[in-house]
């Protein structure tokens, strides 16, 4: 499987392509970015002792041509018109950038009619797990126990609040009759009043280097339970990017998330 890697030159495209190497079943046919950095070289592999070099590529399409799936971590503009040439083109997509609005979303839903696209917020396999394990949580507890989510990042994180963390309270208000753009109070400040109980509370942080920690609190009367998923590394998502190229590759037409992948649906 040859893979294309959009956005080589960021933390998580060098990481991705820096694990595909060791890869037996893996091979990179292609690699890009923004067009200031086309004709970089990356030099990946290293740590498995097979070094090779990467040109960055300064044609997507061509890029993309040259490879059986493309695995895009850009940012939002730039991944649909990416995530479109590979429609175009015929090639399945592993999609893991975050920020993408409903509009955007519509696009990649039409795409997929075509092509196998994998969208996940978060391809870790233990955030996989969380989403799981919070919505069976809320199923559980009901609206007797408000649910709080904190988020902490990097201070480089562009978007806000995560993918990951509108994702966990996606999925708890779908469990709850909730509407998300109606009942999620993102922070808090003056005199709001009591607490609804119809609300779920998002709270983002940023500093430092932090890779990504989510916290869903479900806090009743006397007693709170706290569901929390800590990632050490960027390389528990490059992995669970590599698992969903090779899922996507021999899937049929259709829009999957990590659920999909990992078999938890």
């Amino acid at each position: 499987m040859k893979i294309c890697m959009a956005g080589a030159c960021g933390r998580m495209g060098r990481r991705i392509l820096e694990l595909a190497v060791a890869e037996p079943d893996i091979e990179i046919g292609g690699a890009f970015d923004v067009p200031t950095l086309a004709g970089s070289e990356l030099i990946v592999g290293t740590e498995c002792n097979c070094p090779r070099h990467i040109l960055v590529g300064a044609n997507a399409a061509a890029e993309i041509a040259q490879s059986d799936v493309l695995i895009d971590f850009t940012v939002a503009q730039a991944c649909m018109g990416n995530a479109l040439l590979a429609a175009k083109a015929g090639k399945p997509c592993v999609i893991g950038t975050t920020g993408l609005s409903v509009e955007y979303k519509a696009e990649l839903i039409a795409m997929a009619r075509e092509v196998a696209i994998v969208y996940a917020p978060n391809m870790s396999v233990g955030v996989n797990l969380l989403f799981k394990i919070a919505n069976e949580v809320a199923l559980v507890l009901g609206l007797d126990y408000n649910v709080e989510i904190t988020e902490i990042h990097h201070n480089l994180k562009k978007d806000s609040p995560s993918g990951t963390a509108v994702r966990l309270a996606e999925g708890i208000a779908d469990v709850w009759g909730l509407d998300y753009r109606q009942d999620v109070a993102h922070g808090r400040e003056g005199m709001v009043g009591e607490r609804p109980v119809r609300q779920i509370g998002m709270h983002a942080l940023r500093g430092g280097d932090v890779v990504g920690e989510h916290t869903v609190s479900f806090i009743g009367r006397g007693e709170r339970v706290e569901l929390t998923h800590k990632a050490h590394n960027r390389d528990n998502f490059a992995r669970g990017a590599l698992r969903a190229a090779r899922f996507v590759i021999d899937a049929g037409p259709g829009l999957y998330d990590m659920q999909d992948v990992l078999g938890l649906k």
